[in-house]
């Protein structure tokens, strides 16, 4: 019986060529955006999942709070992880680790006493302990957990990352070589770890003993102190069963008052919080570890997309199935007056959508490589589509297949297996002819695919509107044709930076030359706590740090409101400061603001300048107060502003390639790395770039889907109408009339669409854009837009079918009956 199913399925699937064309294209591209979401959804969710406590273990993070703004940071001061060990109770394991900023490359000896082996890039190193080994489940290979980060230059490899430097020796071999960090750090290997199986944020490669960190040269210049806060210092911990969250908090911060004893008038805030394990690989005000932050939001909107076009794909097969069900009437009647039960029908119906979708399954296994191709720079490298190999993936294909054939299948079956065979048998296929001709289940679902194609369609064109308003506003600061680049600040000689510059400047094509700690949004900021006093009042905030040599101004083209440029000095002997900050302490003409003194580092250092507020960060954040000294001593990002580019652009390249040369004069070994300032700019707004990508093709796809429904429907409608249209056209009925009172209908269902999707979409837009400190306005015209643009694709759409039906000879119209 089941094979006399298929049969049928088969033979009605080849009778109806163009419905079962349009119904499978619909499901396939549901089915295959269903199928990349889920991957892409899939491999952000399994982070660090393998953890066997990872509901007990959190990173201990910092949130500050000065004047009102308040400041996260992931890294908490270096005394805490012994002062937690020792007095904070309820903690199984404290595992604190250092990010070894300074590790760029590394290099071993050679074995035939040649040049040593160099590898570059080599920046997945830590300083950790043996508890870091407890929290993290790696499995030991050689050495002892216990002993092998106990003594200063000691190393742990993970087996990738030594089968690399040691390519041909063994895991007990490669123990006891020697490899050297930077050309200055030599150290042991004393363990080889296998790498993590699973998605992990915790991709370091190199484990240095924390001894080496706690008592050798590389010591931290603040590591006794509570009062400094770095990214780089972290600190992960595993809670003790029962005990809570809010336990170990409260006695973390209690630690921090009793060892951190604020100073006068400092109205600063500072607390310790407990960050889930979950929550790292999601959370972008702490980040993880250089690696890609997911975005929950963005990853639960792709879901809604993968949902509405399975939908779209379901309500087109609804449609066109309950639509032609008038021509199977005939079928049904005689099958129920043969014997067939409906439960038989609806198993039959059942069946060929089920056949339908295997197809539409198959054909989205095709295009599913294809849309991981297209989206290859938004989905993750280690991404891939090998169902063979991935269980979960056959478990979700099998799953969308039987899902998919009931939501489409179920609801046509049901109706087509109602059939009465009396009335079938009589020519009355159209059971209920009132209800049929309303057709309020078709409608009903014809407007909610074009509620959801408008919503599509107006947030594509919100997201494209903010993102060319980020991209287009006057951020207060020149951007084109400036390149920058960091000296590496592990150079201790001050002279290599002297002859760069000197070089640098020599180059015809340069125009001009800056050195600073940072470009103006520069994501390398410092920020420290300057105190003012007017004489009956100290104001503390917690305030950005900049320091530039006096070309930085004019080479950004940065506006000065009060006071002068600042003066060429090694040493902090002025301060600009913004218009914010100047307003934060109480000036409301800058002009008031120049001669005042601001205590910084326990000296007392003289306002020069105010400056034109300008975006430090990306629009996302509020301006905040900033502080530029003439410190030039530690300032190593080298930003260069080239000539105008000449018809080719071939003199940037000869400029780039120029610099490259000098810098390589200096630091043979080091790769030249640099950014343009716009292009570096550009990247804050990855993210939304990447939406409006996203939002693009799947409004592309939407809209599709609907308008292959849309015209399914008119091709039966026209075809139900063949001998009304004939009629009308013997009686004089014009083409244009004809058209007009077949379209009328669709485009009454596409207007209320229209006016339902408007004020959601509205809403959701506007929550969208509250991310925005700085933000565009949705405006009327959006959604005059987006309407009349719904309205002209549907006539396009409708007109082809409607126009060759108005056309046809009435002789042959009327000859169909």
């Amino acid at each position: 019986m089941i094979r006399n199913y298929f049969k049928m399925a088969w033979r009605n699937l080849m009778r109806n060529k163009a419905f079962s064309f349009i119904n499978i294209l619909g499901l396939s591209i549901g089915i295959s955006a269903a199928l990349v979401i889920f991957l892409i959804v899939q491999y952000d969710f399994s982070f660090d999942k393998f953890h066997k406590n990872g509901d007990r273990t959190y990173r201990v993070v910092s949130v500050f709070g000065f004047s009102g703004e308040t400041y996260k940071n992931s890294g908490v001061p270096y005394p805490i992880g012994n002062s937690l060990r020792n007095e904070v109770t309820g903690i199984e394991v404290v595992a604190p680790f250092t990010i070894w900023n300074a590790s760029q490359y590394l290099s071993i000896a050679s074995e035939a006493n040649g040049a040593p082996k160099v590898f570059k890039k080599q920046d997945k190193t830590i300083f950790a302990d043996e508890s870091y080994f407890k929290m993290i489940p790696y499995k030991w290979i050689a050495g002892n957990p216990s002993s092998s980060l106990q003594e200063p230059y000691q190393v742990v490899l993970t087996e990738k990352t030594a089968s690399l430097y040691f390519p041909k020796s063994s895991p007990a071999e490669i123990v006891g070589k020697e490899i050297i960090f930077d050309d200055s750090v030599r150290t042991k290997i004393t363990g080889i770890v296998k790498n993590l199986e699973g998605n992990t944020d915790f991709n370091f490669t190199g484990f240095v003993s924390r001894a080496t960190q706690e008592r050798t040269t590389l010591k931290p210049r603040f590591w006794d102190h509570w009062n400094n806060t770095n990214s780089s210092s972290q600190i992960m911990i595993r809670l003790s069963q029962g005990t809570t969250v809010a336990n170990i908090e409260k006695q973390l911060n209690g630690l921090y008052n009793k060892y951190n004893k604020k100073e006068k008038g400092d109205n600063s805030t500072h607390a310790f919080l407990l960050q889930p394990l979950s929550d790292i690989h999601f959370n972008p005000d702490y980040g993880n570890f250089d690696q890609r932050i997911a975005h929950k939001p963005t990853l639960y909107g792709l879901l809604v997309v993968a949902v509405f076009l399975l939908l779209l794909g379901c309500i087109n097969f609804i449609n066109l199935t309950t639509a032609q069900g008038t021509q199977r009437a005939k079928e049904i009647g005689i099958r129920k007056t043969m014997g067939s039960s409906r439960k038989q029908l609806v198993f039959q119906f059942l069946s060929e959508t089920f056949f339908i979708t295997i197809i539409a399954t198959v054909v989205s296994t095709v295009l599913t490589p294809v849309l991981l191709k297209v989206f290859s720079d938004f989905i993750p490298p280690e991404l891939h589509f090998h169902p063979l190999q991935q269980p979960i993936i056959l478990f979700f294909i099998a799953s969308l297949v039987i899902l998919v054939s009931i939501l489409s299948g179920f609801y046509p079956a049901w109706i087509l297996s109602s059939y009465k065979p009396v009335n079938v048998l009589k020519n009355q296929s159209s059971f209920t002819p009132g209800r049929s001709r309303k057709a309020w289940v078709r409608k009903s679902l014809t407007v909610t695919q074009f509620i959801i194609a408008q919503g599509f369609i107006l947030a594509t064109l919100v997201v494209s509107q903010q993102i060319h308003y980020t991209l287009s506003k006057d951020l207060g600061f020149k951007k084109d044709a400036i390149l920058s680049f960091s000296i590496n600040y592990r150079d201790t000689v001050s002279s290599n930076k002297t002859l760069l510059i000197e070089k640098i400047k020599s180059i015809p094509e340069v125009a001009m030359l800056g050195i600073a700690t940072g470009t103006p949004t520069s994501t390398n900021n410092w920020s420290s706590t300057l105190k003012y006093t007017n004489g009956k009042k100290e104001t503390t905030t917690d305030v950005e740090l900049k320091f530039a040599d006096t070309n930085y101004l004019k080479q950004f083209q940065l506006k000065l409101v009060a006071g002068n440029n600042l003066s060429h000095s090694d040493t902090v002997t002025q301060f600009l400061i913004n218009q914010t900050y100047a307003n934060l302490l109480g000036f409301k003409n800058p002009q008031d603001a120049i001669g005042k003194y601001i205590e910084w580092d326990n000296k007392h250092v003289p306002v020069t300048g105010v400056l034109a507020d300008f975006h430090q960060n990306s629009l996302h954040s509020a301006i905040k107060p900033l502080a530029i000294g003439n410190w030039n001593k530690e300032a190593r990002v080298l930003s260069i502003s080239l000539q105008p580019k000449n018809g080719d652009g071939s003199n940037w390249k000869t400029a780039i390639a120029k610099i490259e040369n000098a810098w390589k004069g200096i630091y043979p070994k080091e790769d030249f790395e640099y950014t343009f300032f716009d292009e570096s700019i550009a990247r804050y707004y990855e993210a939304e770039q990447n939406i409006s990508r996203l939002l693009k093709w799947a409004t592309g796809l939407v809209i599709l889907i609907s308008c292959m429904g849309l015209l399914g429907l008119v091709m039966y409608t026209t075809n139900l109408r063949t001998k009304e249209i004939g009629v009308r056209k013997v009686l004089g009925a014009s083409v244009s009339q004809i058209v007009s009172i077949l379209t009328k209908d669709f485009l009454v269902l596409i207007i209320v669409a229209f006016f339902v999707a408007a004020p959601v979409a509205w809403w959701a837009m506007h929550k969208w854009l509250e991310n925005f400190a700085y933000r565009t306005s949705i405006n009327a015209w959006l959604f005059i837009g987006a309407g009349l643009l719904t309205v002209s694709i549907a006539l396009i759409t409708i007109s082809f079918q409607t126009i060759k039906a108005a056309m046809t000879n009435p002789v042959k119209s009327l000859r169909t009956e």
